[in-house]
């Protein structure tokens, strides 16, 4: 397929406001639009586009949403209008994450900013309305400026400070936007140990324009934390504005490269990691305030000096005013009591809040350094967001799930002096450094057979040198606003909720299932029968228990928060925490996909929630972003890098893809991005050494040993996403994904072989001599379905869908069918229940009402050891309390994440395809 040429997309860009990615740009290859087909007339009805959580934008800048479309609805260089729901038009900026085959658009972003209400939206076709207030991007010599209309952004190229100034009007807001990491190089235990700290600041590598308006720009700023000749802890940061807004976002994200295995003075141990900036003060003293939120829309509410309380009374209306963050008429007019006195009334310049754990953060204050500090307060769970400045105009920060991932803080120092300066900890210094160590010795397993040992005891995967965390990334949200003025009580109130929770606009489950994205294994939710009822009330069910969990467990922390632990003790009544390779899920039978595609068919915003914060967790904490095992992630453990087994079914794409389609996230995209060319992993370590027959296997560039599988459905995910996506890689993506879609094809067994010889170079498998049988039941469920589904309609092989539709048919077959095709049966398998959906698959494709019907009895009856069947299952949870627990809860002892997840998975894919045959 021609591409479009670079100057007839600018142009084309240009003429209707909408924004091209860079990497359509670098890759050339952005497609031709389609010509108009039958899906085109029903795609020009509206869509309606509504807040994913009740009340709007509240105080963010604007929000981006992702929509879908069928295939052939839409040529690519489709414009599209966003209007409310009575026809006003909102200003919107279009652009496309991906496409369809033909050219037509598959997902678009859609950013709206200025105008935006708590109302509904419908997105149409149409030329896109321009926004009173344009937010655009200029560029001259070391510096990048960002104008919104109503404040503008320096943002630095080269040196320390990312953002060198924030103006609003005339008046400098904040200035040195600058990161801080705090190192030490020892851990003290208990009184041993000598603890010293050295600062390290955030140095600019390179800083790049990703979008320029008109509604929403973006700016890239890369580098490492230095200090004298050392740099180490690289960070991403992107910016984020909107035309109209008076405030920006910052999505941070630090790669952990440092080395915690020598201990003493060489140890890298994070002491603190946090983002600063200054903000000056103009105004008098008792004209200063600060705003720090504690819990359930409170606040601390203070002046620098405060007029309140005082034994002298300046009068009630300059009391209130003083609460309310108004400036105060001249002292001259007030009690000549007070004002005589006013230098004799302390400044209280220094404040920290500080969220050491998940239920509980402390407030104080001193008036400066050298004095002591004294309590201001304390509660269970911050919101994160603070305010200081003065009636001339100040800045409000916040930093999102600030107590979710504690240990975090938030100082203020020297609001009293000429210059106050801010700083949002991502990990506070006041709490214990980042002990990233490996949690045992691994008890003297020193070989592999020793080492495997480990899988029969405590289901852990044990290796010396791999429960590392060299690589490993962590992504964080922060948000500022520019204010003209000390913000009033409800507008802190919003500013701080769209912190906790910034607004999204999303399409609903109606249009999500019509455009037939995701391979069409979703549809809305659907109770039409008692039968297909009870089916939906134990999703829910399920979904409601593992959210209760992180809440009633305590699933949080800076590098937890978002995983789920992976199986119970149901004797200690408490899951596995602590249990090897029992604990922490990873993505174990992929909880990703069930969490997305539940979302999908319901649009709930707690399901939203759930798997965002998981997307975030799995994609960054889970996976290599650095070193020799980039692109690999880490099965299931005690600590999340802890396992020695690296493979791509855990650092797979199609864990990230819904997120990144339904937002347009960036960091995804540099994620899925990074692994298009992660087939090159199995030359550094080989995921079946440890249980392969033949001794002698040595990774060949031109034989790699890779699996139909789990391995398969990693690169094919990078490989389908890259190519849908047009990115840099787009060409060699497709080729390869089409090169073994057409060898495995070609196999005497097609999924069956198992696994086939491939080759780096040419990006195809060698077709095996002999037939063999090599089925596991982990092959299909670390998202091999999702992506076969996808593939078959996107590229026309139909031996590549004979070869996937036999896999579907024969892997729930009796032995005896099995045995009959193959001439061998497949041993004995488990995940039947999970395998349900590959029979429904497969009925629908074949038209095979048997097959359909084979789908739901294996879907409900009892598998030893399988799932969640019917008979034995309870549905419900029972209070645990007493001495037995660690505090009073519930528990359902029978759930286990794996099984939830598959049971989930075919419970909204036989739903969707086979669900008119579902019995009863």
């Amino acid at each position: 397929m021609p591409p479009i040429p670079r100057r007839d997309l600018l142009k084309a860009a240009a003429a209707t406001g909408t924004a091209v990615p860079f990497s359509w740009l670098l890759a050339h290859n952005a497609p031709k639009a389609a010509a108009d087909s039958p899906n085109e007339k029903a795609a020009d009805e509206p869509v309606d586009i509504t807040w994913l959580e009740d009340g709007g934008l509240g105080a963010a800048a604007g929000s981006t949403f992702g929509v879908p479309w069928p295939k052939g609805a839409h040529p690519g260089d489709r414009t599209f209008a966003l209007t409310t729901a009575d026809g006003t038009p909102v200003p919107v900026q279009t652009w496309a994450t991906a496409y369809w085959p033909d050219g037509s658009l598959k997902w678009t972003a859609h950013a709206a900013g200025e105008g935006l209400t708590g109302s509904p939206y419908r997105l149409t076709t149409g030329t896109p309305a321009a926004p009173a207030k344009k937010v655009t991007v200029s560029e001259s010599g070391g510096r990048i400026t960002v104008d919104t209309g109503v404040m503008r952004a320096v943002i630095g190229k080269d040196g320390k400070q990312l953002v060198r100034s924030v103006i609003r009007g005339s008046t400098e807001i904040a200035r040195d936007g600058r990161l801080v990491l705090l190192r030490q190089g020892d851990v003290d235990d208990g009184d041993h140990g000598r603890a010293e700290w050295e600062r390290f600041d955030g140095e600019i590598g390179g800083a790049e324009v990703e979008q320029k308006g008109p509604v929403r720009a973006v700016v890239r700023i890369d580098g490492k934390h230095r200090k004298g000749r050392r740099a180490w802890l690289p960070f991403s940061v992107r910016l984020y504005f909107y035309a109209g807004a008076e405030s920006f976002r910052m999505v941070h994200t630090i790669t952990f490269d440092g080395d915690q295995t020598a201990g003493h003075e060489s140890g890298d141990f994070i002491r603190g990691l946090g983002v600063r900036f200054s903000v000056p003060m103009r105004d008098a003293a008792y004209d200063r305030h600060i705003r720090i939120a504690g819990e359930g829309g409170g606040f601390l509410t203070e002046a620098v000096k405060g007029v309140t309380g005082l034994r002298r009374d300046p009068g009630a209306a300059v009391r209130k005013a003083q609460f309310k963050g108004e400036k105060l008429a001249d002292p001259a007019t007030w009690d000549q009591r007070v004002t005589s006195r006013l230098h004799l009334i302390p400044t209280w310049g220094d404040y920290t809040l500080s969220q050491l754990s998940a239920d509980g953060f402390t407030l104080r204050k001193r008036t400066r350094p050298g004095h002591g500090w004294i309590a201001a307060g304390g509660g269970g769970r911050a919101s994160g967001f603070g305010y200081v400045g003065g009636v001339s105009g100040g800045l409000s920060f916040g930093l999102r799930d600030f107590w979710e991932k504690f240990p975090a803080q938030l100082d203020i120092r020297g609001a009293a002096g000429a210059e106050a300066e801010v700083t949002l900890w991502l990990w506070s210094p006041e709490a214990q450094p980042m002990d990233l160590r490996f949690y045992h010795d691994g008890m003297g397993q020193d070989t592999y057979p020793e080492q495997l040992e480990g899988l029969e005891i405590t289901y852990e995967d044990y290796e010396p040198g791999f429960g590392t965390p060299y690589g490993i990334a962590r992504t964080s949200e922060l948000t500022f606003w520019a204010n003209a003025a000390t913000p009033d009580a409800d507008t802190l109130v919003r500013q701080a909720a769209a912190v906790r929770t910034p607004p999204q606009l999303a399409a609903g489950p109606a249009h999500l299932a019509r455009a037939k994205v995701f391979g069409g294994l979703f549809a809305p939710v659907d109770r039409s029968t008692p039968a297909k009822a009870k089916v939906e009330d134990r999703l829910d069910f399920l979904f409601d228990y593992h959210k209760g969990q992180v809440e009633q467990r305590r699933w949080y922390g800076f590098w937890d928060y978002g995983d789920i632990m992976h199986t119970y003790d149901g004797d200690r009544h408490q899951w596995r925490y602590d249990v090897g390779g029992y604990a922490w899920d990873n993505s174990e039978l992929s909880p990703d996909l069930w969490l997305w595609l539940a979302y999908l068919r319901s649009g709930r915003s707690d399901i939203f929630r759930f798997a965002e914060s998981m997307t975030r967790h799995t994609g960054e904490v889970d996976a290599y972003h650095l070193g020799k095992w980039a692109g690999l992630g880490t099965r299931h453990g005690v600590q999340h890098f802890a396992d020695s087994a690296k493979q791509q079914r855990i650092s797979t794409a199609l864990y990230r893809r819904f997120y990144y389609f339904l937002t347009a996230d960036e960091r995804i995209g540099d994620i899925m991005h990074a692994l298009v060319d992660s087939d090159e992993t199995f030359l550094v370590l080989d995921p079946q050494r440890k249980v392969r027959d033949d001794p002698d296997y040595e990774p060949d560039p031109h034989a790699l040993d890779i699996g139909f599988g789990t391995d398969w459905s990693g690169l094919a995910g990078a490989w389908l996403t890259e190519w849908e996506r047009r990115g840099p890689k787009a060409k060699k993506a497709e080729a390869r994904l089409r090169s073994t879609m057409e060898t495995i094809a070609a196999q005497p067994n097609g999924f069956v072989q198992g696994s086939g010889l491939y080759d780096l170079d040419t990006g195809k498998y060698a077709i095996a001599d002999q037939p063999k049988v090599s089925v596991s039941h982990l092959s299909a469920v670390f998202g091999l379905v999702e992506v076969c589904a996808e593939v078959i309609d996107l590229i026309d092989l139909p031996k590549f869908k004979e070869a996937w539709l036999d896999y579907c048919r024969y892997f729930n077959a009796t032995k005896a069918e099995q045995k009959a095709r193959y001439g061998t049966d497949f041993g004995s398998l488990i995940l039947v229940q999970g395998h349900s959906r590959l029979d429904a698959y497969a009925a629908v494709q074949l038209k095979d009402d048997k097959l359909a019907a084979r789908a739901w009895r294996k879907f409900t009856e009892y598998h030893e050891g399988d799932g969640y069947p019917d008979a034995t299952v309870s549905w419900k949870s029972v209070k645990v309390e007493g001495p037995d627990v660690l505090e009073p809860g519930v528990e359902a002892a029978w759930v286990s994440t794996n099984a939830t997840a598959q049971y989930g998975l075919a419970a909204i894919q036989n739903l969707a395809l086979v669900g008119d045959k579902l019995p009863g």
